[in-house]
């Protein structure tokens, strides 16, 4: 399951902002992510600016920005799309090709954190007191 990574601060400020706000994307996507979890399925967010409603499903041209009262359009290469079917696909396509290589196996490891010691260089650079030029560490 894949998901744009939507600026909802950008979009509240707009006059969709009752709805926006309304429908609660960050706590949905949240809900979303760990539900996926639980059942062990993919969930991952596909950039913000990524033209997921611009570009071509089938052949992969990107169009020239478009008013969002078109809600249908048609491409050069003779392909008609419905805007939000197409990004619907095209979201689909973008986080299936970051996530996964030709076989779906998992192409980036998972998190690890980091050692206990590797973020101090110093061992008593974290409890040091000493100014640098005039400039209290503490």
């Amino acid at each position: 399951m894949y998901v744009e990574d939507l600026c909802v601060a950008g979009l509240g400020r707009t006059r969709l902002a009752k709805s926006v706000h309304d429908a609660g994307w960050a706590s949905f996507t949240a809900m979303l992510e760990y539900k996926a979890a639980r059942y062990g399925r993919t969930f991952g967010r596909v950039d913000r600016f990524f033209p997921s409603t611009r570009m071509c499903s089938q052949c992969g041209r990107i169009t020239e920005k478009m008013a969002l009262n078109v809600r249908a359009w048609e491409c050069p290469c003779g392909a008609t799309h419905d805007r939000d079917v197409n990004a619907a696909v095209n979201v689909l396509a973008a986080g299936q090709a970051d996530n996964s290589n030709d076989r779906g196996a998992r192409v980036r490891p998972g998190p690890v954190p980091a050692p206990r010691g590797e973020a101090v260089t110093q061992p008593d650079a974290a409890c040091s007191t000493r100014s640098v030029e005039g400039t209290s560490v503490l």
